[in-house]
């Protein structure tokens, strides 16, 4: 009985299957002869096009292509005034038949009509081009999936399709109303790594649109949508015309106000850690110059002051950050960030500028300020440590001594380091061997080529929690070796954290106790030869 009832379920279940699916089969017949009679009615091939996309979307979604062939070729004969339409679509149904017989590997099929199917793409593509005007966007449509079959076939067609694409669109914009078609085959150059071509066309989207009567705020409003969409360039370009007109048009207690918020969008966020997308920390800068440029430095409070040093510490201009953050610990003496600010300056003018002496003056600045911090004891640190480097022992003990006194049992890692280097000096034995290495790098006058441009060092976050892991990367241009693989070796060195990094490692995660900024140094040889030096720093909190 139990099994008689399964069966009369399962019958039950694949007729009501049965019927859904004839039902569903007649609603689209229903809709197909609805179109059909539509497409022939049709007083123009604009209405034409819009039935005939319909159609190609109820045939595609099961994959009818050859149905849908035989469709627009009844189509085509009673509709000898829009063959232009008619036939892109066959060329579209054509293509979209072959990747979908690559992607389910029907190769059978594949194999044998191929051939046939290409014919299709580029014959029926050529038809619709003679007879489609240079201002219809289905004739850029057109170009579009012609230079994407040729590109897809890595064939000799492929580099005139696109030259002939991208004449097509500088024609189109002359006199053409849809200006999506234009971004949306820049979007597909620019998907097959053609970057510059899709730029040009870009620009010519851009110059549609800013030609445009469109709002400032409406102006903005599509470059944050392509900003966050991904495309960066693109965002920027109408950025570009937005800062413009918004510089010309609008006083200055209007315009900064916008500049500022535009400048955050792109500007280094310490609390995005590794996740830096849509930002371009170069791009924030030109925004931060044109916002002094009109209001002056007076249009930076405090956090906008640390965020445009900040950033320019990330693009690694060290001069210009150098000088904001000597700026901003001026101007905010009293600031929580003033001892980093003074760190900065210190170690940029000792390890990347070549002016030591400058480094000195305030790394004893920072020593003698009367409030503790992070900061002022790392200070002690660096003095001793050029102390010792000077071979000067006496004072590096000094110095040394006083961080220990200072810290009184706290900054343990950088207490760490001092007794380290106490040691060293009590036993008579030379800087740890990295360490020196960096140290030689960076401070010799006859060691000024290695100028960090061949080896790049990032640690993320930037602003990290104590104990929290933090990613430290490396990557080094070597050159050409000819066959052979550049073997490159990594000396390490500095604040690490609880890391120990290897001489083979180019990468590795830590962590840190103490609150701070931290320096971490890198240099980079391949078989006893010297690449390069780099440095990058993080804040603890």
């Amino acid at each position: 009985m139990r099994a008689k009832i399964i069966f009369i379920f399962i019958f039950i279940s694949l007729f009501s299957l049965k019927s859904i699916t004839q039902s569903s089969y007649a609603d689209d017949n229903a809709k197909l002869a609805a179109l059909s009679k539509q497409i022939i009615e049709a007083k123009s091939c604009s209405v034409v096009r819009a039935n005939l996309d319909e159609a190609s979307k109820l045939y595609s979604q099961d994959n009818k292509y050859n149905d849908l062939v035989d469709f627009l070729n009844s189509v085509l004969k009673q509709k000898s005034d829009c063959v232009g339409q008619v036939n892109y679509y066959i060329a579209l149904s054509r293509y979209q038949q072959l990747k979908y017989l690559e992607e389910s590997q029907g190769w059978d099929e594949y194999f044998a009509k191929g051939n046939d199917y290409r014919s299709q793409i580029t014959e029926s593509s050529q038809k619709a081009l003679e007879t489609l005007s240079a201002d219809d966007p289905l004739a850029v449509s057109t170009r579009i999936l012609l230079w994407q079959f040729h590109r897809d076939q890595q064939d000799t067609f492929n580099e005139q399709a696109l030259n002939d694409l991208v004449n097509s669109l500088d024609e189109y914009a002359k006199n053409g109303k849809d200006i999506q078609i234009i971004k949306s085959a820049a979007d597909k150059i620019y998907s097959y790594g053609e970057k510059g071509k899709a730029k040009e066309i870009y620009r010519l989207y851009v110059g549609k649109i800013t030609s445009s009567a469109l709002s400032n705020e409406e102006l903005g409003n599509i470059a944050a949508g392509f900003l966050k969409e991904g495309n960066v360039d693109l965002a920027e370009t109408i950025y570009d015309v937005y800062i413009d007109r918004i510089t010309k048009n609008l006083p200055k207690d209007k315009s900064v106000p916008l500049l500022i918020s535009l400048a955050k969008v792109f500007a280094f966020s310490p609390s995005s850690g590794q996740d830096q997308a849509g930002k371009d920390m170069i791009y924030a800068e030109k925004i931060f110059a044109k916002i002094e440029g009109i209001g002056g430095k007076d249009s930076f409070n405090e956090a906008l002051n640390y965020l445009r040093a900040l950033n320019l510490e990330k693009t690694k201009d060290y001069p210009k950050s150098r000088d904001q953050y000597l700026d901003f610990s001026l101007k905010y003496p009293e600031s929580a960030h003033n001892s980093e600010a003074i760190f900065k300056v210190a170690v940029i003018d000792t390890y990347i500028l070549h002016d030591r002496k400058a480094g000195n003056d305030y790394f004893v600045k920072l020593t003698e300020q009367e409030k503790l911090t992070p900061q002022s004891i790392s200070a002690l640190y660096q003095l001793g440590l050029l102390s010792q480097w000077d071979n000067d022992t006496q004072k590096a003990k000094a110095y040394y001594n006083k961080l220990i006194e200072k810290a009184n049992g706290n900054f343990s890692e950088t207490v760490m380091s001092a007794k380290d280097r106490l040691k060293e000096i009590e036993s008579s034995q030379p800087l740890e061997n990295n360490l020196k290495l960096f140290l030689d790098l960076a401070l010799k006058d006859e060691n000024s080529q290695f100028d960090m441009s061949r080896v790049n060092l990032s640690v993320s976050p930037y602003l990290a929690k104590k104990d929290a892991q933090v990613a430290v990367n490396s990557n080094s241009n070597a050159g050409s070796s000819g066959c052979l693989q550049v073997d490159l070796q990594y000396a390490w060195s500095a604040d690490l954290g609880s890391a120990k990094p290897q001489a083979n490692m180019t990468t590795f995660p830590t962590s840190y106790k103490d609150a701070g900024t931290k320096v971490v140094f890198l240099v980079v040889s391949s078989n006893g030869t010297i690449l390069d030096r780099s440095l990058d720093m993080l804040d603890v909190e």
